[in-house]
């Protein structure tokens, strides 16, 4: 009878155990990124809402501008789903920037939350559309790519729509003249996305399709803005004799070439270099500017900051 008795006080605990473990799941991670007026108590109270659903941080950047009263951070946590649902942890996030009047709180949880949905805007040069489709296809980018619109019309026989066909993402040919850009159909084309891509599109989008557009529009330009804007910057800094080359990642805004900067990249140049030379380390900057600035964006690491610039974590 008492072997009988411990056996079956064994497996009530087995029983119990059972239904605790299965009450909790794997932590999962978590990104938070805020904006406000700059008071005492912002970090604590940032951090007793995490910790007071059991979740716990794992870095946290702060920037206030030496000049203006804003406080500036992006979080990254870990928690759990069943003790901190979704619903929740949006409304206790919400509180807290009420609490300070964000300007901005913008949570995320990548492995729950649906990928950014993205349009590819190209013309005739493939080099940073490709790298796009090969960091996609191999998971380093966190987007969907839901279409990829040009101006140029390749050959169904090209890399690139054979890339595209296989993995089933439309592609777009809009041609377009100095009358008739052709917005309205693009407009139609990306209503849907949460963000653009100009992987060298040489087209200027007005202020009109931003203005009705509404979201972000990413660009690569293959100079060191703010030197070398407009057409063929390589060719302006081979003849200005440089000896830094860059690519620059932007916001689009109205004026050409003048919205905040999220990514640069450089490289040595030298006498010894012809413009050949610049063009082809020119395009290779290009590529990881871009892919990097997108990456950036998707782990909400990049915050407005004053009219022109940014903050990036």
């Amino acid at each position: 009878m008492v072997v009988g008795r411990r056996g079956s006080s064994i497996s009530s605990l087995r029983r119990i155990a059972a239904r605790v473990f299965s009450s909790y799941s794997a932590p999962i991670h978590g990104i938070h990124v805020f904006q406000c007026p700059d008071v005492v108590g912002i970090v604590a109270k940032l951090s007793e809402c995490i910790a007071s659903r059991g979740g716990n941080i794992h870095s946290i950047d702060v920037f206030v501008p030496g000049n203006k009263q804003v406080f500036y951070s992006r979080s990254e946590f870990v928690f759990d789903p069943v003790r901190w649902p979704r619903d929740v942890l949006d409304s206790d996030f919400l509180r807290l920037s009420r609490l300070f009047s964000a300007e901005k709180s913008i949570v995320r949880v990548p492995d729950v939350d649906p990928k950014y949905k993205i349009a590819v805007l190209a013309s005739k040069q493939d080099h940073c559309l490709v790298d796009l489709l090969h960091r996609w296809q191999e998971g380093r980018l966190p987007v969907e790519i839901s279409c990829v619109i040009s101006n140029h019309n390749r050959s169904p026989n090209t890399h690139v729509i054979r890339f595209l066909e296989r993995h089933g993402i439309p592609y777009h040919y809009l041609p377009t003249t100095s009358g008739n850009k052709r917005e309205q159909e693009v407009l139609e084309l990306v209503e849907q996305t949460d963000f653009l891509v100009l992987a060298r599109y040489m087209q200027i989008l007005s202020g009109k399709f931003l203005e009705t557009y509404g979201k972000d529009v990413i660009n690569i330009h293959h100079g060191l803005l703010p030197s070398f804007k407009g057409g063929n910057p390589s060719k302006q800094a081979f003849d200005a004799g440089v000896k830094l080359i860059g690519a620059t990642s932007h916001f689009v805004t109205e004026e050409l070439d003048a919205g905040a900067i999220i990514e640069q990249m450089v490289e040595r140049v030298s006498h010894r270099d012809t413009l050949q030379s610049f063009v082809m380390k020119s395009e290779n900057l290009e590529k990881q500017c871009l892919a990097q600035a997108i990456k950036s964006y998707c782990e909400l690491r990049v915050l407005p900051y004053e009219s022109k610039k940014t903050v990036v974590f």
